[in-house]
């Protein structure tokens, strides 16, 4: 049976990690997703996989519609535990954000370009 938690120690949240992983991550876009990604190595050492989700005030004004979006980005991460740790490593930090200032329609559009972006970074 597939684990489909998303645990405490799964969410990026110290402030130090989230400063490494802007200044030594990589992005990578695909569709409306963009994700800043740090792989476990030996300068940057990683315990385990740990996500975070952001969307920009700047094109959401509204606190209702950027945490919606961040939900289904949760949630994409949540089920598409396995595709993303195949893609990324067992031990890397990421940081999902929203980079479009038209909302998603349905959960279904979202997914696709989670698992689009996973599988791109599989193949490079």
């Amino acid at each position: 049976m597939t684990n489909f938690n998303y645990p405490k120690t799964e969410k990026l949240k110290k402030n130090t990690e989230i400063t490494l992983l802007f200044e030594k991550g990589k992005w990578k876009t695909h569709g409306n997703i963009r994700i800043i990604v740090l792989k476990d190595k030996p300068s940057t050492p990683v315990d385990n996989t740990k996500v975070a989700v952001s969307v920009s005030k700047k094109y959401f004004k509204k606190a209702v519609h950027r945490n919606r979006i961040k939900r289904l980005l949760r949630e994409c991460y949540r089920l598409n535990k396995q595709i993303f740790k195949e893609a990324f490593g067992d031990k890397s930090m990421a940081m999902l954000f929203w980079a479009s200032p038209v909302m998603p329609q349905k959960f279904h559009d979202v997914e696709a370009q989670f698992i689009q972006l996973c599988q791109a970074q599989k193949k490079t």
